[in-house]
This record gives structure tokens, sequence and C-alpha cells, in this order.
């Protein structure tokens, strides 16, 4: 999420029959599990219904999120199509494109209700500048795959975004170029701590990223965000985001031939970002963050690149899990996922390896498990036919997200709840107890 549009703490809904209606069976069967299935649902549906808006969009929070977020959106179409309602899932879908440029490019927030709000931080009206995950790819596939119906013309804005970024942001090494830290999604990761001046510290990075909006260099033509004189990585996380989209939107009919970013010789690790030229932190190399290894921290959202994992390599020897970024090993991604020393939490994985001097299990991006990170690596354990793994992520995401309130993120270990409370996108929780 983006600090721009918070304006402090969420509502709290009251919950659905309290805690223990949310109890979660290791096995996921029997009438127990049925009850909590059950509550999830309803959970979700009221905070569903209560963060739609009549223009056809949800906002993650009524208070701290009012606007419209790219890849929230994305995942609340998703929610909504398992929830039975079709027409706001496309119509969700539709209002993610409404401001799409002639180029593809796709911002990553939109002003619906306030076109003037941040329209000089931004340099424009009604958009932000910048973009975010294109979560669009799946979010269609997912739409398709449940039976809902979704036209040509979506498609074709959905095959014109990762077009984009499969040129305007390609980094002729099969990687997506990331042009500010917002882009990422994960905000206030580790892995931009090199940038913070003086080390990380929150108010100082605050203040750094409102000057990397002000380094975003655009098209003259389509004021597209095209690069950046202060920040420009080619993230693993983004990259392998890019690439499952583009998979998954070339699974439906229809969609046409999906650009995707050519290859080049992949890094020695398919975790590693890599910095453009130009692109490093102030005083730093332009190859990467000074005095720091490569990757420099350890994250989860590094290990994304297990969703470009073809399926048929099954669970065959080294060389044999190759993703677009490089070699994956499943076997040792969710090993970590689980491993309580490594990322494991009852809640789901914590977002920063444990052993990681900037693991904090309560701060933003530092620490704490997120709804959309544990669905994303529920999804790639399904696609692999890692059911025990698919298991342990449906059973920690739906314990998290009841224990939090269907809060925006959560202590990893404990539940509690963290950012905005209730977030819409903690209703993938319905989406993986149902399906």
């Amino acid at each position: 999420m983006t600090e721009v549009g918070r304006a402090g703490d969420g509502p709290t809904l009251p919950a659905a029959g309290g805690e223990a209606a949310f109890a979660v069976t290791g096995a996921g069967e029997g009438p127990e599990a049925t009850e909590a299935t059950e509550a999830v649902v309803a959970r979700t549906r009221a905070i569903m219904a209560a963060h739609w808006q009549p223009e056809g969009y949800t906002v993650p929070n009524t208070v701290v999120y009012p606007h419209q977020w790219l890849w929230d959106s994305c995942f609340h179409a998703i929610v909504w199509a398992h929830l039975g309602e079709p027409e706001r899932a496309v119509a969700e879908l539709r209002n993610v494109f409404a401001h799409q440029a002639d180029d593809g490019f796709v911002p990553h927030m939109t002003y619906w209700r306030a076109p003037d709000l941040h329209a000089s931080f931004w340099g424009r009206r009604t958009t932000s500048s910048i973009t975010q995950p294109p979560m669009y790819g799946h979010a269609i596939a997912a739409l398709h795959r449940l039976g809902v119906t979704v036209d040509r013309e979506l498609l074709a804005a959905a095959r014109a975004g990762l077009g984009f970024l499969a040129t305007a942001r390609a980094d002729g090494a099969g990687r997506t170029v990331i042009v500010h830290p917002w882009e990422s999604g994960c905000d206030d990761s580790p892995r931009w701590d090199a940038w913070c001046p003086g080390g990380w510290d929150p108010v100082r990075w605050k203040a750094v990223k409102g000057e990397l909006v002000s380094a975003v260099r655009v098209d003259p033509v389509t004021r597209s965000s095209i690069g950046s004189d202060r920040f420009a990585v080619g993230s693993a996380m983004f990259s392998a985001l890019t690439a499952f989209n583009a998979r998954e939107l070339a699974t439906v009919p229809g969609a046409g031939p999906v650009p995707v970013a050519v290859p080049g010789p992949p890094p020695d690790d398919a975790t590693t970002d890599v910095v453009a030229p130009g692109g490093g932190p102030a005083g730093g190399p332009t190859g990467g963050p000074p005095d720091r290894p490569s990757p420099p921290v350890r994250t989860a959202e590094a290990l994304l690149g297990v969703l470009t994992v073809d399926p048929a390599a099954g669970l065959g020897g080294p060389g044999e899990h190759a993703g677009p970024l490089g070699e994956i090993d499943p076997d040792a991604v969710f090993a970590a996922l689980r491993d309580p020393s490594a990322f494991g939490g009852a809640c789901g994985p914590a977002q920063v390896h444990r052993a990681e001097p900037a693991f904090d299990a309560a701060a933003y991006w530092r620490g704490p498990a997120w709804p959309q990170l544990t669905y994303l690596f529920w999804v790639a354990a399904r696609r692999l036919g890692r059911d025990a793994d698919g298991a342990w992520l449906r059973d920690a995401l739906v314990r998290g997200a009841a224990t939090s309130g269907f809060a925006e993120y959560w202590h990893p270990d404990t539940g509690v709840g963290l950012g905005a409370v209730p977030q819409s996108w903690a209703g993938l929780a319905a989406v993986v107890a149902t399906t």
C-alpha cells in the first residue's frame, strides 16, 4: 500500500461470531471446518459490501485507504467472484483500466471522488504517476476458471498493460524495472534500505519516498512513467509477478498473444534484485546497493518466482525448475516459508526472514504476515500439486484474517491485527477457505 491517502485508523466491524467461530481444523474437514468456512465467507461478504463504491470498485478501507489501488482491486475482483458476485468482479477490473494510457501504462491509484487530491504531488490529476504489480492477468484467469465472462475489451486492456511492462520497463535480461519502491507494493521492505541515507528510519524514509516520486521520468507524449534518475531496480518480485500474470492471461481464450520480456542470462540467484545503471542509491555503485551483499536481505516477496515454475517440472531434481528468472527450488521455498526459524508463522509467512537484523514482526513491511503474499504462495502450492503446503498456507491465512479482525496485515505468530482494520484484501481468506 502507499502512505499517500492514509488518513488514520479505519473502523473495525463487529466480528461475526467471535474468533472461536473461525477455528480452523488441521484437515480442513468436518462440521467445525464447515462452520468456520461459513463464518469466514459471511465476514468477508460484510466487509466487501461495506467497502463497495457506487462507481464500481472496492476501497481497501473506508478511512485509511478511501481510493482505488491497482493490485488491491485485482484481489478484490477474485474475492467478489468467489462470493458469487461476477458483475462486481468485472466492474472492479474494468475500473482498474479506466485511466490506462495509450501505451498500456496502468496507474496504481485512482482518485475517483477527489481528482485534485495530491495532484501536485503526482504531477497530474485523478491518478498517480506510477504503477503496481500487474495482478490483473491472474485475476482475469481466476474469473475465467470460475465461469465468469470477461469481454475482449478487458482482455485487450490487460494485454496492453503487460505489453507496456514488457517493453518500456524491460531491462534486456528478462527483468521488469520498477521506478519507485511503491511500485513493488512492498513500500518499506528492507530491500530498499540502501536508498535511505544514514540507514533506514521510518520518518526519513517517508521523506525519501516523496523525493523519489520527483525523480521518476515520464514519456513526453503519454506521460507514463518509464524510468528514474534515482531508483531503477529489476525487482525479483515484480518480475516474477509480471511473468506469472502474462502466463495466466495467456490461458484465457481470446486473450491473444501476451507480450513478455525477452529473457536474457539470468542472475545466479532468482531472488536477486538487479539495479539498473544510474538507478542505484546516492553514493553507491550502479550495480547494487553500497556495501551490501546481493540480495541485500531475505524477504518472502523475493520468493514469488516459485509462481513461474512450470508445473510439468513436477518434483524433479536440479535443473528442472528453471523459471524465466533463473533456477528456483520449490522444495527450498516452501520449506523456508513453513520453517519457524525462517519465515514460518502460525498466521502466515513473515515477510522478512527472522534471522535478518531488519526483522520486526509488527512493523510495516518489515516482518508481518500479509494476506496477499500468503494467498500467492497458496496459488503456487496448488499449481505445483503441493497439497500439504497449500493446506498449511490456507489454514494460516484463515487463522490470521480471523484473529486480526481481517486486518491489512498482522503479526505472523499471534495474528494481532496491524494497519487498517478491516482491509478488503483480507477477504482472500474466503477464497482459500472455499476452494
